[in-house]
């Protein structure tokens, strides 16, 4: 959600902002709509004012005997009780409309963001780890994982096309890294592990900007419940309609859940292999800080991020996504890509965001800096700490064998009860 105080004293720097995100100009049709909402709201407030004057003036007239002088006050009170619903009506719709509008516009991208189209105007930050030199053709995931546990004929016999049976020691592997990134995030990188629920509410969703404009990428239960795209929805909208302390030591959440989004807007890409499921497993970060620090955390996050990668050895780069690519809450994203031998590119396997204060008005989220009596919106993070299943891909394809075995990574043997290797079953 956007600053109306904002817009009314910058509406071409508001209407510039968004042309960097590829939207029409809005701040006239916003400027138009708070003004027909604020001259409605004090038609009804001087209305309400003066039936209480009136009401009040009756018992006055009725008591000095005053009857024409009451009769014209009560005539008066019906006049405006009359014209009152039109006013409230009037305010009611202005307000409806502006909400929906400011609701459908994407934040602002901060004044580093690159401006440009799609995916190519990204900008490299910087490459990480040194890509493995095969003494074979490697495989793609796709086509070395179903000896090793990772069924795609099951999982699309029971629930259909983007779902994936794993088996035995591909499934304890799974399990075994996101423990691991628990591990780190917790233990190490200062996060409070959460066990969040994955069905939410409407105000979760459109606190966290995944409603109204994304409905259509979400799956909704029977009773109106949504299941969570990340668990970003749930650790994120814990904080809504709360007044926190000075936050001069930063909220950091972390949780490990099942995720699940129908990908309609993907369309045809990835539909073999692990990349893009309807379900699938993350482990979330999440940030609640005070507007001051949430560049630095950005910052911190996204190193947090990285160093899971980095302890499984997996060569990454980190690209600063341009304003054509960047999410739609986001006002600033960091990618980081793996790199799949397999199938010879890089890949997403987290994206880090700063939100600003989008999230926040939202969900009205504020805190209290220390010393003052006015509260003020706090600023909201996300990044992938890494996306499970992303990541088991990126181990399949980067510890692949010659005989189609997988070296398990050091840092996950002692998750795997010893196991050094997956091993193809006949």
């Amino acid at each position: 959600m956007h600053d109306i105080a904002f817009i009314r004293a910058n509406p071409e720097a508001f209407d510039a902002a968004l042309a960097r995100r590829g939207a029409e100009p809005a701040a006239g049709r916003i400027i138009e709509l708070d003004a027909k909402r604020r001259e409605a709201s004090t038609k009804v407030q001087q209305a309400q004012s003066r039936r209480n004057e009136a009401s009040k003036a009756i018992g006055q007239a009725m008591g000095q005997g005053d009857k024409d002088k009451a009769e014209a006050l009560k005539a008066e009170v019906a006049e405006i009780k009359a014209s009152m619903p039109e006013w409230e009506e009037a305010e009611r719709a202005a307000g409806a409309e502006l909400e929906d509008l400011l609701a459908r516009l994407p934040n602002m991208p901060a004044a580093d963001v690159p401006d440009g189209a799609d995916e190519a105007d990204n900008v490299e930050i910087h490459q990480w780890g040194k890509k493995r030199n095969f003494n074979f053709e490697p495989k793609e995931h796709a086509d070395l994982g179903p000896a090793l546990g990772m069924d795609f004929e099951t999982g699309a016999k029971l629930s259909g096309a983007r779902f994936t049976f794993l088996r035995g020691n591909m499934a304890r592997l799974h399990r075994a890294l996101a423990q691991f990134m628990l591990d780190k995030q917790t233990m190490e990188n200062g996060y409070t592990e959460c066990n969040p629920p994955v069905l939410v509410n409407d105000d979760a969703m459109y606190g966290t900007d995944k409603l109204p404009k994304f409905a259509e990428d979400s799956f909704r239960t029977t009773d109106g419940r949504w299941l969570i795209p990340t668990s970003e929805v749930s650790l994120t909208a814990s904080v809504a309609d709360t007044i926190l302390g000075d936050l001069a030591d930063p909220i950091r959440m972390t949780a490990h859940t099942l995720c699940f989004r129908s990908e309609a807007g993907a369309a045809g890409r990835d539909t073999r292999g692990f990349i893009r499921q309807h379900q699938f497993e993350k482990v979330e970060l999440v940030t609640i800080c005070r507007p001051e620090d949430s560049e630095a955390e950005h910052e911190r996050m996204t190193k947090c991020a990285e160093s899971i990668l980095e302890a499984l050895d997996l060569p990454y780069r980190r690209v600063l996504l341009c304003t054509g690519d960047m999410g739609f809450g986001a006002r600033k994203t960091y990618d980081l890509e793996v790199w799949l031998p397999g199938q010879g590119a890089w890949r997403e396997i987290s994206s880090c965001s700063n939100t600003g204060d989008f999230q926040a008005r939202r969900m009205n989220a504020r805190y209290r800096p220390e010393g003052e009596k006015k509260t003020a919106f706090v600023h909201t993070l996300n990044g992938s700490g890494l996306a499970v299943g992303r990541t088991l891909v990126a181990v399949l394809e980067n510890y692949q064998q010659q005989d189609g075995s997988v070296t398990i990574p050091p840092v996950l043997q002692n998750y795997m009860i010893g196991i050094e290797r997956l091993e193809p079953q006949a």
